[in-house]
Order: C-alpha cells, then structure tokens, then sequence
C-alpha cells in the first residue's frame, strides 16, 4: 500500500473534458457534459482494489443518500483522462464549480486505513457547503493520500 499524496491540481482549471463508458449501463458513453451539475461536480479517481478506497466507499455511498449526490461509475480504460486531470493516486477528489472551474481538490478527511480516525468527509463536506453559500474556499487544502496509479506503459 503506497502513500501517494495528490498533486493538487491548480485551483481554477478548467474540467477537463470526457467521454467513457459506464459498466453499469451496458458501457453507454457518458461525458463531462452529460453528468455535468447544476452547482457542482465532483470527479473521483478511483480503484476497485486500493485500500485507501475500500477505507471510505462506505461514506461515499452514504453521501449518495443522504445528499442526493449521483455517482455514475466510469472506466478510463487508456487512462487518458486520469492523466488529464493530473489524478496521481485513489482515491483522488476534483470538485468544480457550474462553470466547471476547480475550486476544490484533496482530500475527503483525514482518515486513513490503519489510523484510527473517523471517516466523516468533513473536507468533501465543507467545500460543497462553501460553494453552494456561495462563501470562498478553504485556503489551506490538504492532499489526498492513497495508492498511486498504475499507469500503463
């Protein structure tokens, strides 16, 4: 299990654009415009197998519920878009705005496998907050941490 930290992205990039296929759909092809949010979207890079994503799928799915927020599951088989959003590890978090301008990227909390704390999304949590208060950012974003990306050859 490697501690791969994110390379944080810098604030006000721009999503960059995709279009890959959901498993879950029978692989239809889904785009950054099609998933797009009224107020915000949230990008996620993630792995089925990476510790660091076992540790808080839970909370993600909670989120799901609790906050109405839809997780459509994409395969970047060619990595390409990963690479395009400069992702280095799993999970790693990318939260735009309606004009799909960065304004949040790092880490969900502060938990980690083995480290005791409790998984509460609190950073997630308060980035969606500030943006739909229409208040600034946190100045101080920490990295998310996980297991680095593979990359193919």
């Amino acid at each position: 299990m490697a501690n791969t930290p994110s390379n944080m992205l810098e604030l006000g990039t721009k999503a960059p654009f995709f279009e890959l296929p959901n498993p879950s759909q029978s692989n239809e092809m889904q785009s950054l415009e099609d998933l797009k949010g009224e107020k915000a979207t949230l990008v996620i890079f993630m792995c089925n197998h990476c510790p660091f994503v076992l540790h808080v799928i839970d909370k993600l799915a909670e989120f799901q519920v609790e906050r109405k927020f839809d997780f459509p599951y994409l395969y970047d088989e060619s990595q390409a878009i990963a690479k395009a959003y400069n992702a280095a590890c799993t999970p790693d978090f990318f939260l735009f705005d309606e004009k799909l301008d960065l304004i949040y990227r790092g880490q969900m909390d502060d938990s980690r496998p083995g480290n005791t704390k409790e998984i509460t999304g609190e950073d997630l949590i308060i980035a969606f907050e500030n943006l739909l208060a229409g208040e600034p950012q946190e100045e101080m974003q920490l990295p998310s941490m996980g297991c680095n990306i593979k990359w193919k050859k």
